[in-house]
């Protein structure tokens, strides 16, 4: 259990969430500005965005959330400065009916991945950072594509048509060697759900287009959730944004998909030269 203290910037009644500029968590993370889950919703009543705040934090192994919160002064916080603020994206949020943006990045194995290496399947995408410590954000992104993964592999077919993406938005850390060591912890099909990182310019290219909200602070990242599925002509069919979508839903999506007009479409595996594209290792 950590105990926090901090400011709220925005309230979620239904979701029973509020989002809180926070101080240093000694031994834990550094301060930012991050979205904080209460167990019930009746614990956030009254709680109005301005509000200074303490309450406890309880993380596990595979979930966090908040409790026994009560005001406090103001003038007792100690957050740190406020910086520059970023840029406004140039880049045009996507919508469902989208076609995914073009785009190059660097998998767990050092390929090279753009759209046409998933040509002819439908991509399930997510973003994440593998440093991540809150256990129900990117943690649980990944183990939700590995339950995913496990779900897809049971059908042949489906498991022909469907491909895995998590791109990293933290990429002057998560190189593809860090990535690679991560994603052992997860698969051990590397051709199946590629772990992605690239130039800073194009993971943010991304991030901007996806909506993810991404703002390092600290040493550590303050970030959104988006997961998005991609049909095989490079249309975006659904969108899930924060971490509240369950799997089964995402397998029902799959599954509603219409599977490619030629199964004999090879998936493009930039490790082959001409003449040696093959569909899956």
């Amino acid at each position: 259990m950590f105990e926090v203290a901090g400011l709220v910037q925005s309230v979620d009644p239904v979701n029973a969430v509020l989002t809180v500029e926070h101080e240093e968590v000694p031994g834990f993370m550094p301060a930012m500005t991050m979205p904080f889950t209460a167990r019930e919703s009746e614990e956030i009543v009254g709680i109005k965005a301005g509000d200074a705040i303490r309450f406890d934090l309880i993380v596990t192994a595979d979930d966090s959330w908040i409790q026994r919160i009560s005001p406090i002064d103001r003038v007792s916080l100690k957050l740190p400065e406020p910086g520059r603020p970023a840029a406004p994206a140039k880049t045009q949020r996507l919508k469902e009916g989208d076609q995914l943006p073009a785009f190059s990045l660097t998998d767990q194995g050092g390929r090279t991945i753009e759209p046409a290496t998933f040509a002819g399947k439908n991509l399930l995408l997510t973003f994440i950072f593998t440093r991540c410590p809150i256990p129900n954000f990117c943690p649980l992104m990944s183990q939700n594509f590995e339950t995913l993964e496990k779900e897809i592999q049971r059908d042949p077919a489906l498991a022909d048509q469907v491909r895995l993406l998590s791109i990293s938005f933290d990429p002057e850390y998560d190189t593809p060697e860090v990535l690679a060591g991560y994603a052992k912890r997860f698969t051990e099909d590397g051709a199946f759900w590629r772990f992605a990182t690239g130039t800073p310019a194009e993971v943010q290219k991304l991030t901007s287009a996806f909506s993810v909200y991404v703002q390092p602070e600290g040493g550590t990242i303050s970030h959104g959730l988006t997961t998005a599925l991609v049909d095989p002509t490079g249309r975006i069919t659904k969108i899930w944004r924060g971490n509240g979508w369950q799997t089964a839903e995402v397998m029902a999506a799959l599954k509603s998909l219409p599977a490619p007009l030629s199964q004999s479409t090879p998936e493009i595996d930039p490790d082959q030269v001409a003449g040696g594209a093959s569909a899956r290792r």
